[in-house]
């Protein structure tokens, strides 16, 4: 099986990459790809930047580090990972990539850093639930409680559409 996860920096995307580990220590045998997507330049940092390849380079190395905690959980625990920083629409490139990478699962947190409402799902999770071919795994991290209980905060709430 090959499972998507999409990493925004979010506690929400760190659950997903969690929930992961837990089904492959279940037995399931998967690999992984690991996407962060990063939004279109503002017309102001393309106003002040003026240099395109500089913007794509910032951009890649933000998702980079933004991939970094994720890849490093998929690292110690030996689990085979591709990973991607791409630039567009997060729910739609999400999509489209989960299709290009031949994946049979896609995990989102809940929440994304950008989302302000402290309840429901995040924009980009709704357009993944409604829009994604394949089955959509949304992951909610543990609340406060648990994670002061749990030393790696590995409890996860999730709901498969």
């Amino acid at each position: 099986m090959k499972i998507l996860v999409a990493v925004d920096g979010s506690r929400g995307a760190l659950a997903g990459v969690r929930h992961v580990l837990k089904l492959v220590g279940s037995g399931l045998s998967a690999s992984v790809v690991l996407i962060n997507v990063q939004e279109p330049a503002s017309l102001y940092e393309m106003a002040v930047t003026h240099d395109a390849d500089k913007l794509k380079a910032l951009r890649v190395a933000a998702g980079a580090e933004l991939l970094a905690p994720a890849e490093a959980l998929l690292e110690a625990a030996g689990i085979d990972y591709e990973s991607e920083v791409a630039g567009g629409d997060p729910a739609n490139l999400i999509v489209e990539l989960s299709e290009n990478y031949g994946c049979d699962l896609l995990v989102a947190g809940a929440r994304g850093v950008g989302d302000t409402d402290a309840g429901g799902l995040g924009s980009v999770a709704q357009a993944l639930v409604q829009h994604a071919p394949m089955p959509v795994t949304v992951v909610r991290p543990a609340d406060a409680d648990a994670d002061a209980m749990s030393d790696a905060g590995d409890d996860a709430d999730t709901a498969d559409h």
